[in-house]
């Protein structure tokens, strides 16, 4: 039975996720859970939500709970890392500061200030377990749910460890499409490649039909209906989610592609929708700020959430962690779509970065399909952001503060909307604010 060692185990809802999905397939039952988390109290609750899952269906399986990294780590199989490096104190100054400056980031956890400090004190977080893993489990799969992951994947792989990076932006994208063209369950297929929050679906089928022309159709009339219904006053963001996504379906006129990432999202990865808050107003015209639903999270909720998914039948939901842990265990074939380094992979993007591609997953290990070479506009589109992480992950293995000025100018977004001398001014007062997780930059 497998070893699954989840680090940043502390989470209200995730981590049992992941376990309550592994313990769904029948062939790991018996696995072992080493729980990890520097935060006592909050490993402890998970811990327990986890023993009450494991006896309330009466299974086989055992889990521990350390603050030992070492010790987590040993002998592992799978090490799941799951964590936010230095939580919602390192997020508020990720946003609060560059909103000073004017820009003003919907997530701030993938591009961006926000995403390249977050991806700098992430890597500081994973080199230690990057040393581990090479001493007690050199033959483990990481398998990396931590934002921004373009960023955290380039970053392991390059030292050494073998990652996959996981999002469900693909699973979840892909079924709104389905849904909005009318398509029933079981009878449409599809590709999609880039990089992760930037992937594209380059081709979508309905038994075995082309239908790109109605995905386009489709989008495009949807986004036309909520514009008009805000032009008469009946506009409704939960019916036109993302202001009928006029932010994707305007990337999609522009390189012929849909992409992944929600509108709120993916505005923030290019220069054209949120310069001014009218802009912004404009493309996405009801408010949605991530940052806020973290420091606001119903805690209660939460707990009450984590306590029926101990209580509720095994079934695995949509991540694709625990299908990639069965498929190693047992051989059986499955697909996924994972982020890992783009060796021949995407031919026109840059190697060795992190791309999002199909893989299929069995026995040995994650395999990923070559695409080739992307339509040139979406790979231009991707390019932009492989130059900002290329600049952040180098900064994070040479400690280089000049690269994280470079980084953060070369955003989209940013660039758009700041001076050079504004990006300098607003990095060094992050680096400030942020110094406690960040010492290795010291000057």
């Amino acid at each position: 039975m497998p070893k699954i060692t989840i680090i940043g185990a502390g989470g209200y809802v995730f981590p049992l996720t992941l376990i309550r999905d592994v313990l769904s397939f029948p062939a790991l039952r018996g696995a072992h859970f080493s729980l990890m988390d520097i935060a006592h109290d909050n490993l402890a609750r998970t811990f327990g939500h986890a023993e009450r899952l494991i006896t309330q269906h009466n299974l086989p399986a055992s889990v521990e709970a350390t603050t030992d990294l070492r010790k987590s780590l040993d002998g592992a199989d799978f090490v799941v890392v799951t964590f936010q490096v230095g939580g919602i104190e390192a997020y508020a100054h990720d946003v609060e500061i560059p909103r000073k400056y004017g820009l003003d980031q919907t997530v701030g956890d993938t591009l961006g200030p926000g995403g390249i400090f977050r991806g700098l004190r992430t890597a500081a977080a994973l080199d230690p377990i990057i040393d581990l893993m090479k001493q007690v489990c050199p033959d483990a799969l990481m398998i990396q749910y931590a934002n921004p992951m373009g960023i955290n994947c380039w970053y392991t792989s390059e030292a050494g460890i073998n990652t996959v990076g996981l999002c469900h932006s693909v699973q979840g994208t892909s079924q709104m499409l389905a849904d909005h063209m009318g398509l029933d369950s079981g009878s449409w297929t599809f590709k999609c490649a880039g990089i992760n929050h930037q992937a594209w679906f380059i081709e979508f089928k309905h038994k075995g039909v082309d239908v790109m022309p109605l995905l386009r159709k489709t989008m495009n009339d949807l986004a036309a209906a909520a514009r008009a219904a805000r032009a008469s006053g009946n506009a409704s963001d939960e019916l036109y989610g993302g202001g009928g996504e006029q932010v994707r379906t305007a990337i999609m006129n522009l390189t012929g592609y849909f992409q992944t990432e929600s509108s709120h999202h993916a505005s923030e990865y290019l220069p054209y929708f949120r310069r001014t808050a009218a802009e912004a107003q404009q493309w996405l015209p009801e408010r949605w700020d991530y940052y806020e639903i973290c420091r606001n999270h119903d805690f209660v909720g939460l707990e009450r959430r984590a306590a029926e998914l101990a209580e509720q039948p095994l079934t695995p939901s949509h991540e694709y962690g625990a299908y990639i842990i069965d498929s190693m265990t047992t051989n059986t074939p499955r697909v996924v779509y994972g982020n890992v380094p783009n060796h021949g992979i995407i031919t026109n993007l840059m190697p060795g970065c992190s791309v999002e591609v199909p893989c299929l997953v069995d026995a040995q290990g994650i395999q990923p399909t070559v695409i080739g070479e992307l339509p040139p506009a979406c790979a231009g589109v991707n390019a932009g952001s492989v130059a900002v992480q290329n600049c952040a992950v180098k900064a994070a293995q040479s400690h280089d503060r000049s690269l994280v000025h470079a980084a953060v100018a070369l955003d989209k977004y940013t660039s758009a909307v700041l001076t050079l001398d504004e990006i300098t001014s607003m990095v060094d007062e992050l680096f400030e604010a942020e110094a406690a997780w960040l010492p290795q930059f010291a000057q």
